[in-house]
């Protein structure tokens, strides 16, 4: 199986209640004494991403 690469736009709220999402189930497994090896990769792509600009152009029929 390939490995496949997904793009999406957020606004910096959004990112933020990411990141924010993140670090709270991270510290809930932490309190439970369970791995956060993959919430702590996810919250490492997101917090380490680039800014891209990007125009939207709407075109009606």
């Amino acid at each position: 199986m390939r490995n496949q690469k997904y793009y999406i736009a957020i606004y910096d709220y959004e990112r933020r209640i990411i990141i924010d999402s993140l670090n709270h189930l991270r510290n809930k497994l932490i309190a439970n004494g369970r791995y956060t090896d993959a919430v702590d990769e996810i919250l490492l792509k997101v917090t380490n991403t680039k800014k891209k600009k990007f125009k939207i152009i709407v075109q009606e029929d």
